[in-house]
């Protein structure tokens, strides 16, 4: 079986990959930590400084983070253009402007899903996002075909 789709990495989708990315490091997940336990403790104390502490710690993250995403949209040629994936037994085939690369199944690292994508993670920090919207009525078959051909601690994803 062989599963072929194109997609097109806007700066939402991008900003989606990076908060997931972000949030599910320990440097993330402290941050945001810290930033609640500030504003709560700003609510025992009533000490003004947790909660302008704990806010910038909360927001400013995901601000320069959507920032970052934007910038990165308009500085990266990848992004300018449709990718085209094809998924079979072999592993996962990515071309865009007549270039293909064939990565094997057993050299994903990881797979995840956030509510609007389904990442591959080809090594640590690099990965493939595939949109939901862009795979469509496409996506179930997607997940089955990932979870069917890497190792279930490897697979990560929500329907």
């Amino acid at each position: 079986m062989e599963l072929e789709f194109q997609t097109k990495i806007t700066t939402n989708i991008l900003f989606d990959y990076m908060l997931h990315h972000t949030y599910n490091s320990p440097s993330g997940i402290l941050g945001g930590g810290i930033g609640s336990l500030l504003v709560i403790g700003f609510f025992g104390t009533q000490n003004i400084l947790y909660l302008l502490a704990g806010l910038v710690l909360l927001f400013y993250l995901p601000c320069s983070l959507y920032l970052s995403s934007m910038k990165q949209m308009q500085n990266t040629p990848a992004f300018k253009e449709p990718l085209t994936y094809k998924l079979n037994e072999e592993g996962i085939q990515v071309s865009q402007s007549g270039q293909s690369q064939l990565q094997k199944w057993e050299n994903m690292y990881k797979a995840v899903s956030t509510r609007n994508s389904i990442i591959i993670y080809n090594t640590k920090v690099n990965a493939w996002i595939f949109p939901r919207s862009d795979m469509g009525a496409m996506t179930p078959r997607v997940i089955e075909m990932i979870s069917t051909h890497m190792p279930a601690g490897k697979v990560r994803i929500r329907w």
